[in-house]
């Protein structure tokens, strides 16, 4: 993908950064701080460019009114130090207006502001164009770094990088690199692993992956949605029944396209709880009060002679109830495996989403991975083939 990237903006400007700090909180303190540390690269990047920078961001959902406890100020304490400039930054307690241009030209070259959250306007969500032109009126570029927010459509993500000259940020740019590995010209063969809970939620996913990838691997508690579709018995397992018909089609629509791997055995126990008596068993094993909570070892063999086949991985969503030993067994290999075959640079292996990332962390191996994308929605919205309005903004 051609888009336009910070190496390519002019010196010396008054940038506007749309950055995640959608931090989480606890007891009224930020509780991790990895999303200001993920902006640091844009920024050193603009201020050897000589930039003043202004970040901007949302937090929570005040919908469009001025809430004190959503107010960007509170994490102003945890910003200084990952900056290092804690006498340097400025807090401005808004986002358009006198009150940021008088921020700006207080300024030096390479001084950095934040502004109040930007959702504290109704015209953000809206992707007002006023709006827009009144958050683009102090600046000269506008430099996206919100790759988590690049599926939304608002004045801050989509509106104002056509007011003015827009640029990916660094970590939008490492993410937009990794999933053009991934699925826009990948090394082949491909490799997918989808895993989670339901089928319904993922059915577009599923949809675009058989048409792009080489192999699919399907785990998780809509492998048993699959396996019940195919006339298994799955005893008590979670299950979507009313969707096997879709599963069915799905299945057919991947032959000749697309290899399906689907658990050969499972792990099985009478109640999800840790430390639950369980066994291994073939698909013709399980029994009436049986839920199978986790791939068996037969079929981690199999998913891992895929990825040692394989030249790209991209996976999301866990293989079992990794949450619960000693369910976490597949989700457990298959991550360490990926993660070892990445390292030793024979395998490129993307990640993404909400419980992939938790699955990833489980593991011990997020850091040996290629790329981890923790951007959620934005990410399952890519690899279901949408166009984000947020990065198609930035393309050449």
């Amino acid at each position: 993908m051609s888009f336009r990237r910070i190496e390519n903006a002019p010196d010396n400007v008054a940038a506007l950064v749309r950055v995640d700090f959608n931090v989480p909180m606890a007891d009224g303190r930020m509780s991790d701080d990895t999303r200001l540390r993920a902006a640091l690269p844009t920024i050193r990047s603009l201020q050897a460019k000589g930039a003043r920078i202004a970040l901007l961001a949302h937090f929570d959902r005040p919908k469009g009114k001025r809430v004190p406890e959503m107010s960007l100020k509170q994490i102003l304490p945890a910003l200084g130090p990952v900056l290092d400039s804690v006498d340097g930054l400025l807090f401005v307690d808004d986002c358009v207006g006198d009150s940021v241009k008088t921020a700006l030209s207080a300024l030096g070259p390479g001084g950095v502001v934040l502004l109040e959250n930007v959702r504290f306007h109704p015209g953000e969500e809206d992707n007002d164009r006023q709006f827009a032109k009144a958050l683009a009126a102090n600046f000269d570029i506008y430099v996206n770094d919100a790759f988590s927010a690049a599926h939304r459509a608002h004045a801050s993500t989509e509106g104002v990088a056509h007011i003015l000259p827009a640029y990916a940020g660094k970590q939008m740019e490492r993410e937009l690199d990794a999933l053009e590995a991934a699925l826009g010209k990948p090394k082949r063969p491909v490799l997918g692993i989808v895993g989670g809970a339901k089928v319904s939620t993922k059915l577009e996913l599923l949809k675009n992956l058989i048409a792009k990838l080489d192999r699919l691997a399907i785990g998780g508690g809509m492998a048993n949605t699959f396996l019940y579709a195919q006339g298994r018995d799955i005893g008590g397992s979670l299950a979507e029944k009313d969707m096997a018909e879709t599963a069915r089609a799905i299945i057919a629509a991947a032959q000749g396209k697309c290899e399906l791997l689907l658990p050969v055995d499972v792990v099985v126990a009478s109640e999800v709880k840790a430390g639950a008596a369980s066994r291994t068993c073939g698909l013709g094993g399980v029994g009436a009060e049986d839920k199978i909570l986790d791939a068996g070892p037969e079929t981690v063999t199999r998913l891992l002679k895929a990825m040692d086949e394989s030249a790209t991985l991209i996976w999301n969503g866990p293989l079992g109830v990794f949450e619960i030993p000693p369910f976490d067994a597949a989700t457990n290999a298959a991550a360490k495996h990926a993660a070892a075959l990445a390292k030793a640079g024979k395998l490129i292996a993307v990640a993404g989403g909400g419980d992939t990332v938790a699955a990833l962390n489980h593991a011990g191996v997020s850091g040996d991975m290629t790329f981890v994308s923790t951007a959620g929605g934005a990410f399952l919205e890519w690899m279901e083939g949408k166009a984000l309005p947020g990065v198609e903004a930035l393309k050449r």
